[in-house]
């Protein structure tokens, strides 16, 4: 018998704080995963590499180190999230991250700080470990709502992470900046040991194997796997051709790198303001709903950045696909719970996770090779194309499980 149980403690009063908990390590870990970004090759020239060749293959491994192994570890640390508690999962992932972080403070070769930024990957996951944790603790009729706060405050992290980066290390050093930031998730560390409160873990029934089998035979998980990933793979997919295409635009020089910065931005930001109230809508009309509409939406505001004839155009066109992508993550984490047994909530979420990081990987690759061979407009109608295919399918997986439009 647990703690809880001999004392009579009911866990459902606290989500609300667990929420809290979660969204500030969520946005701590990610902010200190993604702060490296703007002086990544100045600190592998620090490390002794001079060849601006080898600086750039040294930070290409570095920056995909942490998010290669986040991906292929995902579903373990679900699975084990599952078996013995979602609570020590997020404890293992915080201490794990803030223990990388100031060892990569200390790195004195480019191998060394690849070697622990794979660390930080294999040891982190606090953000996917908290996704599991609120779907499995939050009352179902708040669980949109929930799911939507966590998001914007993991985007929030994604976002700050860059801009932070681009700020400490001129005030106080690149490797102080390391220190700085395992500092902090320390601090989110032991808010999670101290605040953060979990019912005990239930126990493993034969016919949760079953559940999650019959979830993968109707579709319905694969179909959730491959919506997140859509969705990740909309958003990346101009990334590698956004500062040229912005260019076309912008006839001074020195303002198309700031530019191009705004309309990356954009998107995140407008998918931090819908992420919640979107999350609140589907706990009203449903999650289906809102998915559907969220993809079509974004569909249709694809094709317009197209065939735009200034920078801010795009500005705003992707700040309005944010807003329509905002709370489609939630939607697909509320959707998986409820179709998985609880006891494998982990294991499938975990799944969605890696699928989503699937997405941050092709995205990119797909925006590179279709702008290089068809042209940068074409990437939008592409990405349109696959992004309304994916509202046809959701559309039909929907009324094949008996749910109104």
């Amino acid at each position: 018998m647990s703690t809880w149980q001999q004392q009579g403690i009911d866990p459902a009063p606290y989500w609300r704080r667990n929420l809290w908990v979660c969204m500030a390590g969520s946005f701590t870990t990610l902010v200190a995963m993604t702060l490296l970004l703007p002086f990544l090759p100045l600190y592998v020239a620090e490390l002794g590499v001079s060849d601006p060749a080898a600086i750039a293959r040294w930070s290409g491994l570095a920056y995909g180190a942490t998010f290669f192994t986040a991906a292929l570890t995902a579903p373990l640390w679900g699975r084990l999230a599952d078996r013995y508690g979602r609570k020590l999962m997020l404890i293992r992932a915080s201490l794990g991250m803030a223990v990388a972080m100031s060892l990569i403070g200390m790195a004195d070769a480019p191998w060394q700080l690849v070697a622990l930024r794979l660390l930080a990957g294999l040891l982190g996951g606090y953000a996917s470990g908290s996704t599991i944790l609120v779907a499995a603790q939050t009352p179902k009729a708040h669980l949109g709502w929930a799911l939507g706060m966590l998001s914007a405050g993991i985007m929030a992290g994604n976002v700050a992470g860059p801009l932070i980066g681009g700020l400490l290390p001129p005030l106080i050093g690149i490797r102080a900046t390391f220190w700085l930031a395992g500092a902090v998730i320390f601090c989110a560390f032991l808010a999670t040991c101290l605040l953060l409160k979990e019912a005990p873990p239930p126990k493993a029934q034969p016919r949760a194997h079953a559940a999650i089998r019959l979830s993968l035979r109707s579709g319905i998980l694969p179909l959730m796997l491959l919506t997140g990933m859509l969705l990740i793979f909309a958003n990346m997919s101009i990334e590698p051709i956004i500062t040229l295409y912005v260019a076309q635009f912008v006839p001074q020089a020195d303002r198309i790198a700031p530019v191009a910065g705004v309309v990356m931005s954009a998107a995140a930001l407008g998918s931090i303001i819908s992420a919640a109230w979107l999350g609140k809508l589907a706990d009203r009309v449903g999650h289906w709903p809102v998915l559907t509409g969220g993809l079509l939406a974004a569909a249709l505001l694809l094709i317009p950045q197209a065939f735009i004839t200034s920078a801010w155009q795009l500005v705003a066109l992707r700040f309005f696909m944010g807003m329509a992508l905002g709370g489609l993550l939630p939607c697909i984490a509320s959707l998986i719970r409820h179709h998985v047994a609880h006891q494998q909530v982990g294991r499938a979420l975990g799944w969605s996770t890696s699928a989503q990081y699937v997405g941050q990987v092709c995205g990119p690759l797909f925006g590179g090779m279709v702008g290089g061979w068809l042209g940068m407009r074409m990437v939008f109608l592409a990405t349109a194309v696959m992004m309304a295919a994916g509202t046809l399918y959701n559309l039909y997986q929907m009324r094949r499980a008996g749910e109104k439009p």
